[in-house]
């Protein structure tokens, strides 16, 4: 029934349309995608992932950062992705509870984010139909 994952909205505060491009285009290389002319009043910005997928910008009128819930990218080589975090002032932290290099930072308006090499492994549940 489902196949997959469309798209994840990032909520954000009004006017953050500058701090997204420069976020997720400048810092994460990700382009900008035309929002449809009917959603253009809204606010927020849209980028494509080399997959298909895409990252939407929303604006939250009452905007809260959310530290928990995250969006987790994912890369070949996250030396280059740090690199890149050192020369645009990026901050992130290393987690080494798992098997794979991941770190964490935040977008400009302090939503966690998690970047990974590679993938996460996704094993079925032993409790899952046809286990």
């Amino acid at each position: 029934m489902i196949r997959g994952i469309d798209h994840v909205q990032v909520n954000a505060p009004q006017g953050h349309e500058q701090q997204a491009r420069a976020f997720f285009s400048a810092f994460l290389g990700l382009p900008e995608v035309q929002k449809p002319d009917v959603l253009r009043a809204n606010g927020g910005v849209w980028f494509g992932l080399p997959d298909g997928r895409q990252i939407h910008t929303g604006v939250a009128e009452a905007f809260i950062p959310s530290e928990k819930g995250h969006v987790c990218l994912f890369c070949d080589d996250l030396d280059v992705v740090l690199a890149r975090a050192e020369e645009f002032g990026v901050v992130w932290s290393l987690d080494v509870r798992l098997p794979l290099r991941r770190i964490y930072l935040s977008d400009p308006w302090g939503n966690r984010m998690e970047i990974v090499e590679g993938r996460h492994a996704s094993p079925p549940h032993p409790t899952a139909a046809g286990a």
